[in-house]
């Protein structure tokens, strides 16, 4: 299964917005629920959804779909 439909629904699900307003062209500027706050509750969600840990030093370079995507992608993660 594409990693870009499982991500935006956990995206959407944690943020609690449309699964269609993200791309993977979104980044955090681009949704007013991407807080700090957001974010951390993201990062869970990422850990959640696809069963890896996510580094706290790498919070702070995951704030675009596509930085995640890429960041799945070097897990392992399909």
């Amino acid at each position: 299964m594409n990693l870009l439909p499982r991500l935006q629904h956990a995206i959407a699900t944690t943020l609690r917005i449309p699964e269609h307003s993200i791309s993977i062209e979104t980044v955090n500027e681009d949704l007013p629920a991407w807080d700090s706050l957001g974010h951390v509750n993201l990062m869970m969600a990422l850990e959640q959804a696809f069963d890896i840990y996510v580094e706290v030093e790498d919070f702070e370079r995951l704030t675009s779909v596509r930085a995640m995507l890429e960041y799945l992608d070097a897990k392992g993660v399909r």
